[in-house]
């Protein structure tokens, strides 16, 4: 029964590919979520600016419902693909942190992620009327929640691994191009949206 609805939502074009920008940024976040405050924590030593990290990257869901109303007066499709191009293009930057000094452009750049975090679920759940067959919602939600849950068990162990290889800078790129990836698979939904 379930294989049989997680097949539906996957022969139908636009959920499948929205299924697929989900896995695929969640994948890249959740990689980055545990890996930051590792990062801050390796570069100064402190335990406490480590926790700020996350706090950090949490902080714009207090402004959620501010934030949250961009996404209502504008087309979300646009709306997302620019916010994943902007953050694959933000997430470079971090190849700079290199030192305890340069720890403000890891903490900047993590308040710009939340923000761009609340904007683009807002976009995303308004998107989704759009864009899956009214008889998919459901094993869609479904679906979608179990990708979104499995990713934050799997890429935080990736994303710690590859820090402790090759540094945050790869996890940043990694990010980046799951956020690449994402704009991508957003740019081939095919939506009939009104405009705002």
């Amino acid at each position: 029964m379930a294989g049989s609805a997680a097949g539906r939502v996957l022969r139908d074009r636009n959920a499948g590919l929205y299924l697929a920008a989900v896995v695929v940024t969640g994948f890249g976040t959740s990689a980055m979520w545990l890996t930051a405050g590792i990062w801050v924590k390796s570069l100064t030593g402190s335990d406490s600016l480590a926790a700020l990290a996350v706090f950090a990257m949490w902080l714009p869901s207090l402004a959620g419902p501010a934030l949250g109303a961009l996404a209502d007066r504008v087309r979300r499709k646009p709306l997302l693909i620019r916010a994943n191009l902007t953050m694959a293009g933000l997430l470079t930057v971090l190849l700079a942190v290199d030192s305890a000094e340069r720890i403000w452009i890891l903490f900047a750049v993590l308040v710009l992620y939340g923000v761009s975090g609340v904007v683009m679920d807002a976009a995303e759940t308004a998107l989704v009327a759009h864009t899956v067959d009214v008889r998919l919602l459901g094993d869609f939600n479904g679906l979608r929640m179990i990708a979104a849950e499995g990713m934050k068990l799997l890429a935080p162990l990736t994303g710690a691994g590859l820090y402790a290889r090759f540094g945050g800078g790869a996890v940043a790129l990694l990010d980046a191009a799951s956020f690449a990836l994402a704009a991508g698979v957003c740019a081939l939904l095919r939506v009939s949206e009104p405009a705002r």
